[in-house]
């Protein structure tokens, strides 16, 4: 090669050289000899946040569960039926703000000063059903029914006056107590004497 072309060709090598060095290969991002581009997740201005417990409605605030201390309970007027009787158990709020309800109460009869309890709790009927919200003032109720247990055999039976009822809220240890003039049977019996049917609001 003359000395002219090789001093030319030189001259531009330099050239060619700085024209890659700017440039950017394509390549898996990390590769050696790569400019990977930063990635930036999407991030909201402000996060959703809630105040609502799982499972409320949108809008909707839950209630304290009803306690016995701000219960009280009644009994409706009977009805009569093939061997029974019918009462609407009641509860009514007496307290200052609105409290839930939800499921069957506890009711036994009850004898004597110390509330001895005659025969087993009555038995439950029906599905659990829904929340009752019970506002100060308003009512709960859940249908009860008491056989005549003159039906029953007296051996069997072993029949016992009772002084009332003793009456447990959904969920609750404190009892709450229904005066009523009846007999219970204080034997195992065949079948139940007392039956309860979940709560509902009135």
């Amino acid at each position: 090669m003359r000395s002219g072309h090789r001093i030319a060709a030189l001259s531009v090598l330099p050239l060619a050289l700085a024209g890659c060095s700017s440039a950017t290969t394509a390549g898996p991002a990390g590769a050696p000899g790569t400019t990977a581009a930063p990635t930036t997740a999407s991030v909201p201005a402000t996060l959703p946040t809630s105040t609502e417990p799982p499972g409320i409605p949108t809008g909707s605030v839950a209630a304290p569960r009803c306690r016995s201390a701000q219960l009280t309970a009644s009994l409706g007027q009977p009805e009569g039926a093939a061997g029974s009787v019918y009462r609407v158990l009641v509860f009514t709020n007496t307290g200052s703000r609105a409290c839930d309800m939800q499921g069957f109460p506890g009711v036994s009869y009850v004898t004597g000063d110390a509330g001895q309890q005659v025969g087993p709790a009555a038995e439950r009927v029906g599905d659990a059903g829904g929340s009752v919200r019970v506002a100060p003032g308003a009512t709960a109720s859940a249908q009860l029914q008491l056989v005549n247990v003159a039906n029953y055999d007296a051996a069997v039976c072993r029949p016992m006056p009772v002084r009332g009822l003793r009456i447990y809220p959904p969920d609750e240890t404190a009892a709450l107590f229904v005066p009523v003039a009846a007999t219970g049977c204080a034997g195992t019996l065949p079948g139940s004497q007392l039956t309860v049917g979940t709560l509902i609001a009135p």
